[in-house]
């Protein structure tokens, strides 16, 4: 099974976290990429890449014969999946093995029966490990599950038998919402993986999300390398990360160790692995589903552990032993990560896409990353672009290194949610340790989640910066002139007129209300100004987008602009009822027609974008005037997608 050349069959951050294992164990590698990713960090680290396809994921990273062809093009004789894409998918595994490539993963028969819910729950019931109560037959009957749902109670999950990510996944209170929750489900699960295949499971109220790091070899020897907390998620897909459990004993570690090793056991397991659990108030755990490859949160295992687990895949592969039994595994301190994604949390969390402005991680941390500065995140793909992690002695240790370096990472250019991960890690449920699955809804309910507003700091240094950045401004900067320079600020909806006096010594910014600021620049190279500012000198990160300016102070990143006639002209011209892509994408689902009445929030197109269905409602009662989109479109960021004409526009007439 000896080989020298590794493909990875995957992008961004996972293909560089895995290149640089690869590098340092002395293995070549070779990227594939897609024409989107022509650019990119992951392609650009390898010793050779191959395109193989467009954009969409179908035509390029899903299209197994593209990279098989991938491999014998560049002479690979290994390939890693990384995870997502083709990571779980047995016919890829096997498409390897027949084709002679060594596949960095597990068997194609356990991949096949993991990546089904249904069966794997059967046979983890089987092999007596802890299973929550719920359905899992072959009869997939609306009145069937109907009837099942009944049986086990509300409330229930309804849960796509294939894939994870939290797609196909809906809780139900109650009877009432069922049959819309099954629809919905199905209709997910279908264009995600394929298959419309669910399973019902009790709901078990706000518990943890506790999974076990499993290792095997092909000589029969099988670890664990401990926990890992993911309580803290929105819509079932993962934020924050953690090892160890801050509510797990030695003694439960033991337990759910012994059952996560029963799990890969019983499946004839090779490779890493995790068994993920659902660990009750009460101590009592369950069996939620394994995944047949690495995760994403990795890092903190091996961070606690010491151990490079990339290098463990690579040599289990090659036909190695595990180099620890389970009585050597040790672990230090503890480690956090967090998912840094390139979404609006003040809109939903809906992914963003956009040019990368600025890009600069704290070097006080691991950050694995994909990305680079004026690299465009595309809407074909994940919104995450990085994984930020600290490590320290114990777990306040390390948070607080993880709050500080998060503070000081920069990503401009486009919303992402590094503000919104800074509250979460402050927040007093988080630094005490008791945060459950319901911790974003209890703690940040959509709501209460509103985007930061500039304080009198943040907008006299825009005020400057803009300035220096406008034509008048940077001949001039420094000039002695007692004119006023008036501008117009703008961060989204807000404003605020603020008037601007050049000093020999500096700048006094007049912001009304807010009070008039002293303000010098100290140095400014590089994206990053020091200044001083009414006494207080700090350090903080800019960008410009065209006339748009990004501003990092304090660890809240705003983006504001000086409001023009122009501009004033052309929001005007957008007028109202016209419904617009909030991102490229494509259309999976027109629910209307010209003609037909609808009401505020009434669903009339569905948008399929970065892994994501986004339904785009009507803004208000009226009569649709025009579809401009059809059912398969591929749209772009803010194509006219319908025109809806208000009640009280009709009215009115």
């Amino acid at each position: 099974m000896a080989f020298h050349k590794v493909l990875i069959a995957n992008r961004g951050e996972i293909a560089c976290r895995i290149m640089r294992s690869a590098h340092a164990k002395g293995y070549r590698t070779v990227a594939v990429y897609s024409e989107a990713d022509a650019g990119a960090p992951h392609v650009q680290l390898a010793d050779q890449a191959v395109c193989i396809g467009p954009a969409p994921v179908a035509e390029s990273y899903l299209k197994v014969e593209a990279v098989l062809a991938a491999a014998a093009a560049s002479g690979a004789d290994a390939v890693h999946p990384g995870y997502g894409f083709l990571a779980e998918n047995a016919e890829f595994a096997q498409a390897c093995a027949d084709a002679g490539l060594v596949f960095i993963g597990p068997p194609p028969d356990a991949i096949e029966l993991m990546g089904n819910k249904r069966l794997a729950k059967l046979r983890m019931e089987h092999a007596h490990v802890p299973c929550v109560p719920g359905y899992s037959g072959d009869d997939q009957d609306d009145g069937a599950l109907a009837k099942a749902a009944e049986d086990v109670g509300f409330p229930l999950m309804v849960k796509a038998a294939a894939g994870g990510g939290g797609r196909g996944m809906r809780l139900v209170d109650a009877g009432d919402d069922l049959a819309a929750a099954i629809s919905g489900a199905r209709s997910e699960a279908l264009n995600a993986f394929g298959s419309g295949e669910l399973i019902l499971e009790k709901a078990v109220i706000e518990p943890r999300h506790v999974e076990i790091q499993v290792f095997a070899d092909g000589h029969g020897n099988c670890i664990h390398l401990g926990e890992r907390d993911c309580s803290i998620q929105r819509r079932h897909q993962k934020v924050v990360e953690e090892a160890p459990s801050p509510a797990v004993s030695e003694e439960l570690r033991r337990a759910m160790g012994e059952a996560a090793v029963a799990a890969a056991k019983a499946i004839h397991y090779v490779g890493a692995g995790t068994v993920e659990f659902l660990l009750g108030g009460d101590g009592e755990f369950y069996f939620l589903e394994m995944n047949t490859r690495l995760q994403v949160e990795h890092p903190v295992t091996e961070l606690i552990t010491g151990q490079d687990l990339v290098a463990w895949q690579l040599d289990v592969a090659a036909g190695g032993e595990l180099p620890l039994d389970q009585e050597q595994v040790r672990f230090d301190g503890h480690a956090i990560e967090v998912r840094l994604y390139a979404e609006d949390p003040y809109a939903d969390f809906l992914p963003q896409t956009g040019r990368v402005a600025a890009w600069r991680p704290s070097p006080e941390l691991r950050v694995d990353t994909g990305i680079a500065e004026g690299q465009e995140i595309s809407p074909f793909y994940d919104p995450m672009v990085a994984k930020v992690i600290a490590h320290g002695r114990d777990r306040e240790e390390a948070r607080r290194r993880l709050l500080r370096g998060l503070a000081d990472t920069a990503l401009l250019g486009l919303p992402n949610n590094r503000g919104f991960l800074l509250d979460v890690l402050a927040h007093p449920a988080f630094a005490d340790g008791s945060a459950t699955t319901a911790f974003i809804p209890s703690h940040f309910p959509p709501e209460e989640l509103t985007p930061p507003l500039p304080g009198p700091r943040q907008l006299a240094l825009a005020a400057v910066l803009l300035y220096r950045h406008s034509a008048h401004g940077e001949d001039d900067w420094r000039s002695a002139s007692p004119v006023d320079i008036r501008l117009d600020l703008r961060h989204g909806e807000d404003g605020c007129l603020a008037r601007l006096k050049p000093g020999a010594d500096g700048y006094q910014v007049d912001l009304g209300e807010a009070g008039t600021l002293a303000l010098h620049l100290i140095a400014v190279a590089d994206g990053e100004v020091r200044f001083e500012c009414d006494g207080l000198a700090e350090r903080a990160r800019f960008a410009f987008d065209g006339d748009t300016l990004h501003l990092d102070l304090g660890g809240q990143a705003l983006a504001i602009y000086e409001f023009t006639p122009e501009l004033a002209a052309a929001k005007e011209r957008e007028g109202d009822g016209r419904l617009i892509a909030p991102m490229a994408g494509r259309i999976v689902a027109v629910r209307t027609e010209p003609g037909a009445a609808v009401q505020r929030g009434q669903i009339l197109v569905i948008l399929e974008a970065m892994k994501m269905e986004h339904e785009i409602k009507a803004g208000a009662d009226g009569v649709v005037e025009e579809v401009a989109v059809a059912e398969g479109d591929q749209v772009d960021p803010r194509q006219l997608l319908a025109v809806v004409a208000s009640a009280e526009a009709e009215a009115a007439e």
